[in-house]
Parts: C-alpha cells; structure tokens; sequence
C-alpha cells in the first residue's frame, strides 16, 4: 500500500498459431474460462483489504477486477455510500462480476489505459494481477485517476508451501513457467517517483474450496 507524493502528480488451449506463452496470449486467455475463474479463484480475506482501503473513501477502484474475487470483499468493506467501481479488459470476466454484484459499475479498460477522469477515486486496488501490466504506464495511470493523498494497494494471494502436498501442487501448476514463478514473497510494485514508499503486511487466512465448485461439468470433463 502506498499513497502519491504531492503534484505534479487459463489453462484452455490457445487458438493454432499463437504461442501459449505469449504474455498477451496469456492475458487473453481469461476470456474463454470466465466461468471457471469465478468458481475456483480465490478471495482474498476482509482483513487485508481493510488495511489497504483509506479511511473517507468516498469512490475505490477494483483495477483488473476480473470475476470479481477482489470486488464482493471490497463491497463488504466500504462504507455505506462508498462508489465501487471495477475496471477490466475482458468483458466476459466482467459479465460474470455484473452477474454476481449487480450494483458495481463496471468499464472496460486496462491498467496502462484507466477510463476514468483524473482524481476521480481514493483508492485504487490491485489483487493478483501486477504482473500482468506495464509497471510504469500503470503506475502513471493510476497516479492521474488517484485523489491528492490517495491510495493504491496491491494484494497477493501466496500459497502455504509448509504444507508438503501445497507444495507439491505448486510445482506441478507452474512447471516450466517462467511468466509466473513461484514467489514465496512477492515483490512489491514498482511505482517510480510519483508515489511515497510502499509498505506491507501478511495475513495468514485460508480459502476452502466445496466439492461442488471442485467438480468439472461434463462437457470439460469429455473434453479435457
């Protein structure tokens, strides 16, 4: 979490040609599992996001909202009367996050490219998703949409590697991916010059996912 100095301010096969590791192939591939990414992504525990959201809050930005994972916890967290807006580049992940929170005004839109006016939010929120954007573009960009004294706060979910069958799990997810390492503790966001030094926090939390969201429908189960 971090605030701005003072002015001036998935898995599914990728389409024949295209190299799965593509970064942009990559980031393009949430539009065809939205689904699923709403069933079995994690969220992210109220405390954590209590701590990132500033007192006053009057508007929060959920910036790469996705599904919505981020999102339903930071509704939970504001205060009454505070505007929850989410920002994506797919719209089918947005669909599935209007679906479930109805009353979140969404925009289509990336981190490098934010489609809202300058100063128009108090905080700006990132939850699992720094890798995916130009450090130095968004930082830039959130920095034009942020209110003086504004915050930015950045959320990562890490697995619990103490565990030997997490473990385990990791290193079959990531094998032979070098877009996405497994970081034990992941790096903060490099924000440049236009914001204070960014501080941190841990908060041990567990996420259980129910058979019924474990279970592939039929038709994936055919054709995985």
């Amino acid at each position: 979490m971090t605030s701005p100095t003072p002015p001036p301010p998935s898995s599914a096969p990728s389409p024949a040609g295209q190299d799965p590791h593509d970064h942009a192939v990559r980031a393009a591939s949430f539009d065809r599992d939205a689904d699923v990414y709403a069933q079995v992504r994690p969220t992210y525990p109220r405390d954590a996001v209590a701590w990132l959201l500033p007192r006053g809050a009057r508007r929060v930005l959920d910036l790469a909202a996705g599904t919505g994972k981020l999102t339903e916890v930071v509704v939970g967290a504001v205060a009454a009367g505070t505007e929850v807006v989410a920002v994506d580049p797919s719209v089918p992940m947005l669909g599935e996050l209007s679906a479930r929170l109805p009353d979140v005004s969404t925009r289509e839109g990336t981190a490098e490219r934010i489609p809202l006016p300058d100063g128009s939010v108090d905080a700006v929120l990132v939850g699992q998703a720094w890798h995916w954007f130009d450090a130095a573009a968004a930082a830039t960009e959130i920095a034009r949409v942020l209110r003086p004294g504004g915050l930015v706060g950045v959320v990562w979910n890490v697995r619990d590697t103490s565990a030997d069958w997490v473990a385990r799990f990791g290193d079959i997810l990531h094998r032979g991916d070098a877009l996405e390492p497994v970081e034990a503790e992941p790096r903060g966001p490099e924000l440049g010059a236009a914001f204070d030094a960014v501080e941190g926090a841990t908060f041990r939390w567990s996420d259980r996912l129910p058979p019924a969201r474990c279970a592939p429908s039929p038709a994936r189960a055919a054709t995985s």
